[in-house]
């Protein structure tokens, strides 16, 4: 039987910085009231040449790099974005293109904070199937685009980045095993009004941004990582202590501590980013990964658990061998 393993993982955060500070001279808010709500101190904003594919595309050639595949290996691209370049084509075919990658697949899934854990899942199929032997899967957002600057409880939350991990086949397991859900019922919770069908309108007024019911969707998230958790581990007969590094959705901090102390899982074993790039959305959990493996604190070997929730509701865990 073969398995998918990740062979190279890469990431790209625009260069702008936008501080709390920096905040504080756009709307009425303060670096301490951040902080102590969220965790997040700064977030990396797309430059006005900057685009999701272009992000994306920095992280492919990163991960690519460290995987030592080529554009003409690539068999599969997967692009998990909520904020794509247009409304046709796919971000992934742009990207694709840019790549050189000319005889694949490329598709994008939208599944907002949940979209790496999705396309890994699908990726992962893919692969086990037989449909491919290297797959990219990219998790990439510019949300300061579709962000009301003038609304501090959501500008605060979000920033711009992406992350990316080339997949590939492996006679020994490396994705463990995946888990994605959905439930549309919370749809209002976490959205933005406005879109295609419903008519084009990039105004705050007409409901182009985001808008989030902050408590009710903590509350979810926190209850929903712990089932995601137990539900992977149970999968494979293991228990929480088997896992070497916790990956989350960099949400907030108050969700990521929230969550950890629920699985009994200290913060020593936890990657956690947000403080340093706010909710990047797909792009949280990669762009987490690719830190903590560069740094060195993961290490091949080591059993790492993910677990992403966000709108839809959307929602996944994936637990691997890196």
């Amino acid at each position: 039987m073969s398995y998918a393993r990740i062979a190279g993982i890469g990431s790209y955060l625009p260069e702008k910085v936008l501080t709390n500070k920096d905040l504080e001279g756009m709307m009425d808010t303060s670096d301490e009231w951040i902080r102590e709500r969220t965790g997040i101190k700064r977030r990396h904003i797309a430059a006005d040449d900057e685009s999701t594919s272009s992000l994306g595309l920095e992280a492919a050639r990163r991960a690519m790099e460290m995987a030592g595949v080529t554009a003409d290996e690539l068999d599969l691209i997967v692009v998990g974005t909520c904020t794509p370049d247009k409304v046709i084509p796919a971000t992934a075919c742009i990207i694709q293109r840019q790549l050189g990658a000319k005889r694949c697949p490329a598709v994008d899934i939208n599944a907002a904070c949940s979209g790496f854990i999705y396309g890994l899942d699908y990726a992962n199929r893919y692969l086990r199937t037989g449909g491919a032997s290297k797959a990219l899967v990219i998790g990439v957002e510019t949300l300061s685009r579709i962000t009301n600057w003038e609304d501090r409880t959501t500008a605060v939350l979000f920033g711009d980045g992406a992350g990316a991990a080339v997949l590939e086949t492996s006679d020994e397991p490396g994705i463990m095993a995946t888990h994605i859900h959905a439930n549309g019922e919370f749809e209002d919770l976490l959205q933005t009004q406005n879109g295609v069908s419903l008519g084009f309108d990039a105004s705050a007024a007409a409901g182009a941004f985001i808008e989030m019911n902050g408590n009710a969707v903590f509350k979810r998230a926190v209850a929903t990582f712990d089932s995601m958790a137990r539900e992977t581990v149970a999968d494979l007969d293991g228990h929480l202590e088997d896992i070497d590094w916790f990956i989350p959705h960099q949400a907030n901090m108050r969700i990521i501590t929230a969550a950890a102390k629920k699985l009994g899982m200290p913060m020593e074993r936890v990657i956690a980013t947000v403080d340093e790039h706010a909710n990047t959305s797909a792009a949280s959990i990669p762009l987490a990964m690719d830190l903590a493996v560069r740094d060195g604190r993961i290490k091949r070997g080591d059993t790492l658990l993910m677990a992403a929730f966000g709108a839809g509701f959307t929602w996944g865990s994936a637990m691997l061998k890196f």
